[in-house]
């Protein structure tokens, strides 16, 4: 693990770097604007003018540009936006830094009981999922509370967030990319569907995860003797009642065990279901009921549940993408002071956790941004910091020029271990599939893909033993089909000679 040290030569840094990196620096001659011709060719077949791709390709040392193309353009950038929040989290917080979900009583155990009501304050955890939530209850009954003789209070109160529809962004609720952010996110809010089928019977017996209390779930499903094709579609699963889920459909036989992840139909009372099915599953009783609530002052505290450490949550949000994970991040910025920087010598900042939403989460990034790169470097559009968004926007040279100062960063190191690595790990394992690539293995990229939008931004070790950054954007109609293009730069800037 990285130890916590101050950002000291790479704000010095920031003049060269964008000395390198402005448009009003240099020139954007032919040589830097022309595309290669893998790239022009891979446009060509997708359908996608030229004047839809931006790119900057330049090497973290500082020398010169080696690709610019419509660089200082804003762009939408998907999910490669998470880059611009995972690296300010890991400068203002530091990679060891953990979230707290803390239980308390406003009663005493004594016999085997909790006899008052248990409180569970979440504290913005943005991995709080059921092994970890059923290791704090194990702790919590080894302590003597294994019948809380009052009601679970649950306390969201660390966020402040409007009330949101999951599927107000592309219509699609019951997709967990559509989660929506919670200081008590309970397991990303989602459900596991497992199908396994059972021929002898003639049914596919279904098990779920969490245990959810009050909701019924069909434990079987008959068989169908189909090709798996759209085995979701066959089921013809009914979610309207958010008190069961049910199927009108069959499962093709031919698919063997599946697995579907769902976004729970009632987002709003998922963490009471399945908080009050995990207590209950675990051997733990409750005379009293779920319900929303605060901690009142003066109560005791029982257990102290941290977080996996920030190094870790950034490699599920880079990694894979995860939305709802970089929203848990982002808001979480907010909780700073505006003006927080690193403090020489210190560690994370310890936050004063007040109440945070989206706006004082874009106002702290801003002013980090603005006293990190400067006025003159034009800072990133940011509505939930994810790129879950058609309202973001960064230019690319903005970027490269956050990658080149990450890069030099002391906390360098976390920061690119938790990129994909191409055809590898994660999101980038699409690309530079090949392993006579030579960027297989050797690039270290973000994704991100919306509906036209497709884009890359990352790192690239040369041929030439030149480490790059490189960042590509694609925002068109026919962006989906323009993704070889961004393959065939990152083979480009991998073959790159001295």
């Amino acid at each position: 693990m990285i130890r916590h040290r101050l950002l000291s030569a790479a704000l010095g840094c920031c003049a060269a770097l964008v000395s390198v990196l402005s448009p009003a620096a240099h020139a954007q001659g032919p040589s830097l604007e022309e595309l290669p011709a893998p790239v022009l060719a891979a446009l060509q077949r997708a359908q996608v003018p030229p004047s839809a791709f931006s790119a900057v390709v330049a090497p973290v040392s500082g020398a010169e540009a080696r690709l610019r193309h419509q660089s200082a353009a804003p762009v939408n950038p998907a999910s490669v936006m998470k880059l611009v929040t995972t690296y300010a989290a890991l400068d203002l917080l530091g990679p060891e830094h953990t979230w707290r979900t803390r239980f308390y009583t406003d009663g005493a155990v004594d016999g085997g009981a909790l006899r008052g009501n248990l409180y569970i304050r979440g504290g913005g955890d943005p991995k709080f999922v059921l092994e970890r939530i059923q290791a704090a209850f194990e702790a919590l009954q080894a302590q003597g509370a294994r019948v809380i003789l009052g009601d679970l209070v649950l306390d969201h109160s660390a966020f402040d967030l409007p009330p949101s529809d999951p599927g107000a962004f592309d219509g699609e609720a019951l997709r967990p990319y559509n989660a929506t952010p919670d200081a008590l996110l309970v397991n990303f809010k989602s459900l596991i569907l497992k199908f396994v089928p059972d021929p002898a019977a003639g049914v596919a017996r279904v098990l779920s995860e969490p245990p959810m209390a009050g909701m019924q779930i069909d434990a079987t499903v008959p068989l169908a003797n189909a090709a798996c094709g759209d085995w979701r579609g066959a089921l013809r699963a009914r979610f309207d009642d958010p008190a069961r889920i049910y199927f009108e459909g069959r499962y093709p036989s031919r698919c063997g065990e599946g697995q579907w992840p769902v976004a729970y139909q009632e987002p709003s009372s998922y963490a009471a279901r399945a908080l009050e099915g995990l207590w209950r599953s675990s051997g733990g009783l409750l005379t009293g009921r779920v319900r929303e609530g605060l901690v009142p002052a003066g109560a005791t505290l029982l257990l102290d549940a941290p977080s996996l450490p920030l190094s870790e949550i950034l490699l599920d949000v880079n990694q894979w993408s995860n939305n709802v994970m970089a929203q848990q991040v982002f808001l979480t910025l907010g909780q700073l002071a505006p003006q927080a920087t690193p403090l020489p010598g210190a560690g994370p900042l310890p936050l004063p956790q007040p109440r945070s939403g989206f706006a004082q989460a874009r106002q702290v990034l801003l002013g980090w941004w603005q006293r990190t790169f400067g006025p003159a470097v034009p800072a990133p559009v940011l509505e939930n910091g994810s790129g879950l968004s058609r309202d973001e926007r960064i230019t690319p040279e903005a970027l490269a020029l956050l990658l080149r100062h990450a890069a030099r960063h002391p906390r360098a190191e976390a920061f690119v271990a938790s990129l994909p690595v191409a055809g590898v790990s994660g999101t980038a394992k699409r690309y530079a599939s090949d392993p006579r690539n030579p960027a297989n293995g050797r690039a270290w990229l973000k994704t991100g893909t919306l509906r036209d939008v497709t884009g890359i931004a990352g790192y690239v070790n040369a041929a030439n033993g030149t480490r790059y950054v490189l960042v590509a954007f694609v925002n068109h109609p026919n962006a989906g089909a323009a993704r070889p293009a961004l393959d065939a730069l990152v083979e480009w800037t991998a073959r790159l000679p001295d």
